[in-house]
């Protein structure tokens, strides 16, 4: 038996097709390196609640999943009503960012999450976009209270125009990830998906070389250089920008083709190339 390996792998556009499918080539696979002893950790921007159903689809059953972009870590409980138990959640003051970006963007769609996993909007979203747990509220009272995420769509937009809207804004004081819709995510200052994998790396004792990251989108790129800083490899999936491409190791097949399978079947190649 190899030692075992912390695999980080995003939820959509990684593990499931844009309206959901989760193909069974990627559940064997993901499977089959739990069975080995590797250690699976979803790392998606999604919601608690949103990402448990998708975890427990792909058969893992103990362990953490980074949610929200790494402002919400859980603890995999499937005996549990939710089917997790909340290990840590990070919050901040959402007015000075909104206020910034409704001047600028007065006709997206905003939203909050609350510490406790309720979502607020203003303007409706995607039904799969926000928990369960969401509340339609006047925009002015998304500025109350400590949230641990601002969300912000714009449909309509070109998102080369957002993109440029959302630099001018000058986001310092939080950290922001953006997809390659036109959508913004919002953390507390210095919180990422990769911030929230290095603890559960440090918890599990995994040396930093033997880490893997799996993504799609923008909000993956600290996740890439995190596994690529420490000596481990990331994969790019291949339907994913230009930008998030460039910042892998490598790119694997699309999430259509099942890239996650292909990089989780060829693990035992990747442990014995890197000499682990």
């Amino acid at each position: 038996m190899h030692e075992p390996w912390l695999i980080a792998i995003d939820i959509d556009g990684t593990l499931v097709h844009d309206d959901g499918y989760l193909a069974p080539e990627v559940i064997r696979e993901v499977q089959r390196v739990v069975s080995l002893g590797h250690h699976v950790v979803v790392a998606t921007g999604r919601a608690a609640a949103n990402a448990i159903p998708v975890v427990r689809d792909v058969g893992i059953t103990s362990g953490h999943v980074v949610c929200s972009n790494g402002a919400v870590t859980v603890e995999v409980d499937l005996n549990h009503h939710s089917g997790y138990h909340v290990r840590e959640v990070i919050g901040f003051d959402p007015k000075p960012v909104l206020e910034k970006l409704i001047e600028k963007l007065p006709e997206a769609h905003f939203a909050v999450e609350d510490l406790d996993g309720t979502y607020r909007f203003h303007k409706q979203f995607p039904t799969y976009a926000l928990g369960n747990k969401n509340i339609e509220t006047p925009l002015d009272q998304l500025m109350e209270g400590e949230v641990s995420r601002v969300v912000v769509l714009s449909p309509e937009q070109d998102v080369n125009d957002f993109l440029s809207i959302v630099e001018q804004v000058g986001l310092h004081s939080v950290s922001y990830a953006i997809g390659y819709t036109a959508w913004l995510d919002i953390a507390p200052m210095g919180v990422t998906k990769s911030s929230a994998l290095e603890q559960r790396r440090k918890a599990l004792g995994i040396p930093q070389n033997r880490v893997i990251a799996i993504g799609d989108g923008r909000n993956d790129i600290n996740m890439f250089e995190w596994a690529n800083s420490g000596g481990g490899i990331s994969f790019a999936m291949g339907q994913g920008p230009e930008e998030v491409k460039a910042a892998a190791t490598m790119v694997t097949a699309s999430v259509e083709e099942n890239g996650v399978a292909q990089v989780l079947a060829g693990l035992e190649g990747i442990i014995y190339s890197q000499g682990s």
